[in-house]
């Protein structure tokens, strides 16, 4: 049974699209708003998971607290895949603007919660247990908000500039990794360390607060993507467009999931060690204070968030493949050596810079990522599909990427271990990415 789209019975997606530049501004502003508050909460955990540590896993092994710290980490993106099917499947009946809404209320509940939380020394057990709740929390609305938002996106930007778009909307995500490094640095600079122990280190996450409504106002007001409302319109004369078979030439459901679950290997991996571990690594095994490790990876985060669209652009132009194969090549050759040199002592300015070559070829990967997976699938089953496939890789690779790293080095000794982490996630997904066709300059389906 073949299975219509919007361009099977109306041209293509970019034929039926008659939104002005006012209004795909608008969309892009309101996606991205979303996005900043959503992963800000995540990551502030990440950069504050030696506090957290001890505050809410008390041990006679740092190295035990810490762990327990990034496995509570981790949990969140347990719920990731859960969170992409339901809220998911939700943006493909209901629309992308009622799961929007429902992902930004989520994440800040889990996120002021976090910020609000009695430690390990006022209620005992109960405070990871609750901390873990939150996490959760947490998990399920990220796990709909990626899908959701990169769908929204690449749905509302006009044709042959998809990966701008994307890239914008990726960026903002990376802009929420530097949000978030920015206001630990400051809080960190502004109090002493006996003070952050105590109480300042609430502070990231009750800002994270204050970003709702504006989100909320602006995701309230938007319009839904020419793709999403055309196939509302088939939906109302056939019943086909409720399953999630995607009648297409690049596979059934459980293919294109496989395929977007491999896709995103690398994508993950970097970006949770290079990202929100890196700053733990560079205080416990490069000699480096916090205060220096959070503006390095800040330096270089700036560089990540004003890169990522301009490789988006690129892909508009030369292809998705060879952006995001450069990357998996990148993290398969240069983490070793890199790694090696920070391990030596080198000065601030020569982390920093290592930093920022790792984060080039990941604004490489966000520019024409989002694109090339949102091309993968069909409209009618796009972000059910995309979010269960990208939230699964996360939730294995990504969310533990802290975790398995820590775990590395204990188990090995060698603080150079977590290189082989990404060496073969770099490996993984250059398999998967070869075998992609180029869907640049071909319409959405």
């Amino acid at each position: 049974m073949n299975i219509q789209t919007a361009s099977d019975i109306a041209g293509p997606h970019d034929d039926l699209d008659t939104m002005s530049s006012a209004t795909r501004r608008r969309q892009l502003m309101a996606a991205s708003i979303g996005n900043v508050l959503e992963y800000y909460d995540f990551v502030v955990y990440a950069f504050l998971a030696t506090t957290i540590a001890v505050k809410f896993f008390p041990s006679s092994s740092d190295a035990a607290a810490l762990l327990a710290s990034f496995a509570a980490f981790g949990v969140g993106f347990l719920a990731r895949p859960l969170g992409g099917a339901v809220i998911g499947r939700i943006g493909d009946k209901k629309g992308r603007k009622v799961a929007l809404l429902i992902t930004i209320f989520g994440m800040a509940v889990g996120t002021v919660g976090i910020g609000l939380l009695p430690t390990f020394e006022t209620i005992g057990i109960m405070a990871p247990i609750l901390l873990v709740l939150m996490r959760l929390i947490q998990g399920l609305a990220a796990g709909g908000e990626w899908g959701g938002a990169t769908a929204f996106i690449i749905e509302s930007a006009p044709a042959g500039r998809r990966g701008l778009f994307g890239g914008i909307g990726q960026a903002s995500i990376a802009s929420a990794s530097l949000l978030g490094s920015v206001v630990v640095a400051i809080v960190a600079g502004l109090v002493t360390a006996q003070q952050m122990n105590d109480w300042a280190w609430r502070i990231p996450f009750l800002l994270g607060g204050l970003l709702v409504p504006v989100g909320f106002y602006m995701r309230r007001n938007i319009e839904e993507t020419p793709a999403f409302t055309a196939v509302q319109k088939i939906a109302e004369t056939t019943a086909t467009t409720t399953s999630l078979a995607t009648g297409n030439d690049l596979g059934g459901p459980v293919t294109l999931m496989a395929k977007a679950f491999g896709f995103t290997i690398i994508w993950t991996v970097s970006y949770y060690i290079m990202l929100n571990y890196m700053p733990t690594f560079l205080v416990k095994h490069a000699g480096v204070s916090q205060s220096q490790a959070l503006w390095g990876n800040s330096i270089a985060l700036v560089i990540l968030v004003a890169t990522t669209p301009l490789f988006g652009w690129l892909s508009d132009r030369i292809g998705r493949r060879p952006l995001l194969l450069a990357c998996c090549v990148a993290f398969v050759v240069l983490p070793y050596p890199l790694f090696q040199v920070i391990l030596s002592g080198p000065s601030f300015a020569t982390i920093v810079a290592i930093q920022i070559v790792f984060n080039l070829f990941i604004a490489a990967f966000s520019g024409a990522g989002p694109a090339a997976l949102s091309e993968l699938f069909p409209t009618h089953s796009r972000t059910t599909l995309m979010s269960i496939g990208y939230s699964l890789s996360v939730a294995i690779f990504g969310g533990f990427a802290p975790f398995i790293a820590t775990y590395l080095i204990g188990a090995t000794g060698s603080p150079i271990s977590p290189t082989y982490y990404l060496i073969a996630a770099g490996i993984v997904s250059a398999i998967v990415i070869w075998g992609f066709r180029e869907t640049a300059h071909e319409r959405l389906r």
